[in-house]
Parts: C-alpha cells; structure tokens; sequence
C-alpha cells in the first residue's frame, strides 16, 4: 500500500479516509460467511424398485372413467380401496395419463383423511403432478368443513 505524504504545510488535517479498518471489516465478514456456508451434499435419493416374489399380487387396474386415491390416517395409500407402493403409484399415474391405453383420460379422485399426514397427501400430489394428471379432485372436502 502506497502512504501519501501531506503537501505544503504540515499543520493542516488530512482529509483522505483511512480504509484500513474497513478493509479489515470486510474481510472478517467474507471469512465468517464462508466459514458458516453448509457443506455440499452430493446424495441423491431414489426410489428404488423393491424385488418381489413370484406371489406377489398384481397392481390394482386403472378405470376408464374415474379412480380413487385415498390416504390413510396411518399414512398408507390405496388405489381403488387396494394398498399401493410408491413406485405402484408412479406407475398406475402414468398409465392413466396415457392416450393409447384410454380415449378419455380418467377422473383421478384424491380423498385424503383428515388425520392422514401432510407429508403422504403432499408426497402424492407431487407425484400427480410429475406424472401430468390433468383430471384430478378432491374428494369429500366436507369432512374438513369444522376443522377451520
């Protein structure tokens, strides 16, 4: 760093602003930002296919013109009053978006239980939305009406 010398007389004030305590500042706060940075987490979370055996029952079959996904309040999700895994689901929500299987898409009516829990009704909308459902409702609404 360069230091300037006043000119002329001494006596007079130095009007120039000494920028070493705040270059010291902002060095402190850079490092205390990147001290409290989290670290990068490269996990990726899947849903893998579980291996089933040869007696494993066959997944419930996708109507033609309306189906019902209802969440439990122990969190457990049927398709149709029949119990379906996640990857199930992914696959039963496809197959009824898809033009060759129907000429109208199907009705998918969503009947979340009051007590199921947030996270499930939440989990299953994100999945009716990655798989483009474009005829969806919700079902017996009614049962919320005191709860508000």
């Amino acid at each position: 760093m360069a230091m300037s010398a006043p000119k002329g007389d001494s006596s007079e004030p130095m009007v120039e602003m000494n920028t070493t305590p705040l270059i010291d500042v902002m060095l402190v706060l850079l490092i205390m930002f990147i001290i409290t940075l989290p670290p990068p987490t490269h996990a990726v979370k899947i849903d893998l296919p579980q291996d089933c055996a040869p007696n494993c029952p066959p997944p419930p079959p996708v109507l033609p013109t309306k189906n019902v996904l209802y969440v439990s309040p122990q969190g457990v999700v049927t398709w149709n009053q029949q119990p379906v895994s996640w990857s199930q689901l992914d696959q039963l929500l496809n197959d009824s978006q898809d033009p060759a299987k129907f000429a109208l898409t199907p009705e998918l009516h969503l009947q979340p239980d009051p007590m199921a829990p947030y996270d499930t009704v939440d989990r299953v909308l994100a999945r009716a939305k990655r798989a483009k459902v474009s005829k969806m409702g919700f079902v017996n609404n009614e049962a919320y009406r005191g709860d508000f």
